[in-house]
């Protein structure tokens, strides 16, 4: 009996030890965002999250091993070979390792933790180890902040919000199955979806595109693409490929290896959705004016000639459904928003941002980039390095908007007060700018390559003063006069046009 026993249970540890050895392959467009690694353009989402009380890291290392280790995907390594990229569980995973505290440089306030996270934002993760890592700063401003880095070819920044949210809880002691990550798990991903906010937010780009998202989730070839789409994707791949390169500034230029973050004052996510209402366009077409408004401030003072200058911004668009999220993967495409630096008049920035994304959410530019991702998974290192640096120089800035939960969230027992997260650039772009709001505040950050902005805190703390202009000719004007046809201009006051003048000069 005892032998049967012993021969059951080495049967059992030998099966455990071939799945632990099994090479899963990769995705085709996983393995593009893996290959991508550059020592300029390290391919992190970094995210940064402070909290009101001080976490302690025994305390933080239990729920990374309790939540963030119940995805498979995140205790396996990415392997990369001359025949294709697979996934390897890690059968030596130190959590140790992976979850880290860390003290904060020179007299620890914001300035503190944002060199900080520039540091890391710039330290490529271990390629022998599953590419994630968590820094806890125990004591910062009365409570701690917590850095995390995972690598985007586990997953696009949609999901990986998601995932990171379902650390958290909605309570601070919560009861059992309370917690975001029983709600995912027993309702498909739907209850998540809705409480981090982005289920409005990315239907409103077309039911089509979702549609077309979900074929491609399930066959993501650029083959099957085109195929289904026929002349109009060939029509927008076309225009992709001759899209001329976005114009010199000094927001491009040769990549050094260093990173810059800095993150601005919320605003009330009330009163942007208020400037919306007046402007007529959406709270994300208000945001996006004024990210262009505040580099425009910017570059002027640089001295940078700005007169009629439009930048394009690569912004990721979701081609899934959400309650897939939660399986990982990147599943979303790329298109090209214009950003107006050029115009001096805000509510025209307004106008012009709100023009551009219309049109965009009737074209198939986050289709044709998603083909062409999975194309490049399958091409020769070479060709993937050819077409990167084709498509980085057709902008100069990547921008992001997710919508976070409306209410405060709690990990560890620490309530969640602020957070924030950038997505990687790629190629030869060197600026991203990330939006998130959360718990009724929208919160702006910056990251660049420090060669083109050694000091981003003069860009973002423009953001504040560039909305506050939106803000007050909203107030000022009677947008309940605007008739179908007419431009905001042609509707401002005398008292508004001379605001302004005043405003902008």
């Amino acid at each position: 009996m005892a032998t049967a026993r012993s021969h059951k249970g080495t049967v059992k540890e030998r099966a455990k030890r071939i799945r632990a050895t099994r090479r899963e392959p990769m995705a085709k467009v996983d393995t593009a965002w893996l290959r991508m690694e550059r020592p300029t353009n390290p391919m992190m989402i970094t995210g940064v999250l402070m909290f009101a009380e001080a976490m302690s890291v025994a305390d933080l290392r239990r729920v990374i091993k309790q939540r963030w280790l119940a995805y498979r995907r995140f205790r396996q390594k990415a392997v990369d070979t001359a025949s294709g990229a697979f996934w390897q569980t890690d059968n030596d995973l130190d959590l140790d390792w992976h979850v880290q505290l860390t003290a904060l440089p020179g007299r620890g306030g914001k300035r503190s933790l944002e060199r900080l996270a520039s540091q890391l934002a710039s330290t490529p993760l271990d390629t022998g180890r599953p590419l994630w890592q968590f820094h806890l700063v125990e004591r910062y401003d009365g409570g701690s902040a917590l850095i995390a880095r995972i690598h985007h070819s586990y997953a696009d920044g949609i999901a990986l919000v998601q995932v990171l949210l379902s650390l958290t809880d909605t309570t601070r002691e919560p009861a059992k199955g309370s917690n975001l990550q029983q709600a995912w798990l027993k309702q498909d991903g739907v209850e998540v979806a809705r409480r981090v906010g982005a289920a409005e937010r990315y239907m409103k780009l077309g039911t089509k595109v979702v549609e077309k998202g979900m074929e491609m989730y399930r066959d993501p070839t650029l083959a099957a693409v085109l195929a289904k789409e026929g002349g109009e994707i060939g029509r927008e791949l076309l225009h992709a490929v001759t899209l001329p390169d976005d114009p010199p500034s000094l927001l491009r230029g040769r990549l050094g290896v260093s990173k810059r973050v800095a993150w601005a004052e919320p605003l009330d996510l009330e009163e942007v959705k208020a400037v919306g209402r007046a402007c007529e366009c959406t709270v994300n077409d208000v945001l996006m004016a004024t990210a262009a408004g505040a580099l425009r401030q910017y570059m002027i003072e640089r001295g940078d000639n700005v007169d009629g200058l439009t930048l394009r911004a690569t912004v990721p668009v979701n081609l899934r459904p959400l309650e897939h999220a939660r399986k990982l993967g990147n599943h979303f495409g790329l298109v090209f928003l214009e950003l107006p630096v050029g115009e001096g008049n805000p509510i025209r920035r307004v106008e012009r941002v709100a023009e551009c994304m219309n049109g965009l959410k009737n074209s198939r530019q986050a289709i044709v980039s998603f083909g062409l991702l999975a194309a490049l998974g399958m091409a020769p290192t070479a060709v993937q390095s050819l077409a990167l640096d084709l498509f980085s120089r057709k902008a100069t800035v990547v921008a992001t908007n997710v919508p976070g939960p409306p209410q405060t969230l709690y990990m560890a027992g620490c309530a969640l007060r602020e957070m924030m997260f950038w997505v990687p650039q790629t190629g030869s772009i060197g600026v991203g700018i990330s939006i998130l709001s959360y718990n009724g505040r929208v919160h702006f950050g910056l990251i660049a390559d420090a060669k083109l902005i050694p000091d981003p805190d003069s860009v973002i703390q423009r953001f504040g003063s560039e909305f506050d202009k939106l803000l007050y000719l909203s107030l000022m004007s009677d947008w309940d006069a605007r008739l179908d046809g007419y431009s905001a201009d042609a509707l401002l006051s005398e008292e508004t046009r001379r605001a302004i003048d005043f405003l902008v000069s």
